[in-house]
């Protein structure tokens, strides 16, 4: 069985980040940047898959800048055999993610799609639901548990009400939540050989899709920065200050 994971670089989720001098986005100049962490926990969850001997093949797809080579080696190193890397500078928006992946799966024919349920930097959680829609495939969302045999994918998911468990039959497309597992750290010879591996380059174009944008972003801007707490003497005043001031009650 071959799975199919998508990776995007993102900036680190240590970093602090600042909105650039025109306020038309975040300031990604000489900030360090990682694998998505819930890609991380899809990529973990793919090998988790191959060492039980359920998959047969990992590959992962990312789509972006030349330096997005990176992260699918990360994602080589903690496992994954091959990489594809859609090379292009536009601003990719969650729908043209959607279908260049959708054009990836058509040609690689993967029984099981795996992606984070979204990214850090715009946390859209659009990708998954739009490529599972474009294939027209079953899908199974916020992803704690996926167990898959005989042709079917078996996911517990967390829902507001509690936990569902979903079947479907393969292929599915399956977006990972948090709990789902703890990715491992690569080891340095893991990642002396995922500099071997095979690292395929092809273009949206290529690939037959527009990747134009659809939305505007008219302005980014930081968060208000929110004033100092005060300390109250007594219960009846915190209960004025909550009806008159904050008039939250």
């Amino acid at each position: 069985m071959k799975i199919l994971v998508a990776v995007k670089r993102v900036v680190d989720y240590n970093v602090k980040v600042r909105v650039n001098a025109d306020q038309t986005d975040v300031d990604i100049a000489n900030v360090k940047m990682s694998m998505n962490p819930f890609d991380e926990i899809a990529v973990e969850e793919a090998v988790r898959l191959k060492e039980a001997g359920v998959a047969t093949e990992i590959v992962v797809v990312s789509a972006g800048v030349t330096q997005c080579q990176e992260t699918i080696r990360s994602a080589m190193a903690l496992g994954a055999d091959r990489g594809i890397l859609i090379e292009t500078g536009a601003q990719l928006q969650p729908l043209a993610v959607a279908k260049l992946l959708a054009a990836v799966v058509k040609n690689e024919q993967p029984q099981l799609v795996i992606l984070g349920k979204q990214a850090i930097d715009d946390d859209a959680n659009q990708t998954g639901q739009m490529l599972a829609a474009l294939l027209d495939l079953p899908q199974a969302t916020f992803a704690s548990k996926i167990v898959v045999a005989e042709g079917q994918a078996t996911v517990t998911r967390e829902i507001d009400g509690g936990l569902e468990t979903l079947s479907m039959n393969l292929p599915a497309v399956v977006t990972t939540d948090l709990r789902l597992n703890e990715p491992r750290y690569a080891t340095l010879p893991n990642i002396m050989k995922a500099k071997k591996k095979q690292l395929d380059v092809t273009t949206p174009e290529a690939l037959g899709v527009d990747v134009t944008p659809r939305l505007k972003t008219l302005k980014t801007m930081d968060p208000p920065t929110r004033s100092a707490g005060i300390i109250v003497p007594d219960v009846a005043t915190l209960v004025e200050k909550l009806r008159n001031e904050a008039k939250v009650i």
